[in-house]
């Protein structure tokens, strides 16, 4: 068996599906943390400038094994996803599954400006202004289209009648907005994507890691 290697910072984020497809398929690894201030640019550590330097994009996360190495998030869950049982039962539902995820990595991409604004130490009202005028519009257009895969669906799931990695991707970040306060438990269109987290983590392959992981915001 291959060993294998994950590096990314110490929060759950883009790596934190990786991680729970390696504990569904039974697989160890080293999960391998870096400080969160290297997530900003600007302020980033010489030792973290010159491992970015020899990764393929310059992107974390990365997955090292075997003298291989692959960069991208997506690409690492759906390798991992494929070679673990957790990509989709046929062709496409693998395309769904890989639409839904790329979806979610294009919305949260209206999340990293907030996130730079609060970590470089913007003023308050600087952030507001982003979070309010950039992220809520494409925070509720998620949540509309969400909505919809799981009444579509039928199953409980977001493809087909199982679990694909499409569900982690969804579910941890349900969890993320849950911990910063951007869920509304009085809201039933939020309180939907808030069980499915919950029945996802309570996976009996996820529950003991989940419970025993270290405890991040996102």
């Amino acid at each position: 068996m291959p060993s294998y290697k994950l590096t990314y910072f110490d929060i759950r984020a883009f790596a934190e599906p990786a991680r729970m497809l390696f504990h569904l398929g039974g697989v160890p690894f080293e999960d391998a943390r870096m400080p969160t201030d290297d997530i900003v640019p600007g302020i980033q550590s010489d030792q973290f400038l010159a491992l970015k330097e020899k990764t393929p994009f310059g992107r974390f996360p990365i997955l090292e094994f075997d003298g291989f190495k692959i960069a991208q998030s997506a690409a690492i869950q759906r390798y991992l996803a494929r070679k673990f049982g957790f990509a989709g039962k046929t062709p496409e539902e693998e395309a769904y599954a890989d639409s839904i995820v790329d979806q979610m990595k294009e919305y949260i991409e209206s999340f990293r400006p907030v996130l730079y604004a609060q970590k470089s130490g913007k003023p308050e009202e600087e952030v507001k202004k982003i979070h309010d005028d950039v992220y809520i519009p494409a925070k509720n257009n998620l949540i509309k289209i969400l909505n919809r895969l799981l009444k579509d669906n039928k199953s409980g799931f977001l493809v087909g009648n199982g679990l694909t990695y499409a569900d982690l991707v969804v579910a941890d970040h349900m969890f993320t907005l849950s911990n910063i306060k951007e869920l509304d438990s009085e809201d039933p269109t939020h309180k939907i994507l808030k069980d499915f987290q919950e029945k996802i983590y309570g996976l009996p392959e996820l529950k003991d890691y989940i419970k025993n992981r270290p405890e991040r915001d996102m």
